[in-house]
């Protein structure tokens, strides 16, 4: 799936120099301890991860205060309502719902970076 979402967001016209990629929102929350020093232009997170679930990652990110300031959009298969009003609450932005494609990526994420 990060592949995926790698490749929409090249097809979307996004210029990537690097991308980090962790796989649960544990590991996810180590890289940004581990590059407070090196900004992060955007944060994409899967809602549905193991180990630690990304509205577990928003919530704890937001805690610890890392990455403050960089746009969050969530990956979802839920449209849930309350799925999306928590990870809002935790910080998110934004959410795109899966199955998506390249342009559903860029219209919520273009603005963000803007704004950024």
């Amino acid at each position: 799936m990060r592949k995926v979402i790698e490749r929409a967001l090249h097809q979307a016209g996004l210029e990537l120099t690097e991308v980090l990629q962790a796989s649960n929102g544990e590991e996810a929350l180590q890289i940004l301890r581990d590059n407070q020093s090196n900004p992060l232009a955007l944060i994409l997170s899967d809602i549905n991860m193991p180990i630690m679930d990304g509205l577990q990652f928003l919530e704890i990110r937001r805690q610890e205060n890392l990455a403050q300031g960089v746009p969050v959009v969530m990956i979802t298969t839920e449209g849930n309502e309350t799925f999306v009003m928590r990870a809002i609450a935790a910080g998110a932005q934004g959410y795109i719902c899966k199955p998506f494609t390249a342009e559903q990526v860029k219209v919520r994420v273009l603005p963000l970076l803007r704004a950024a």
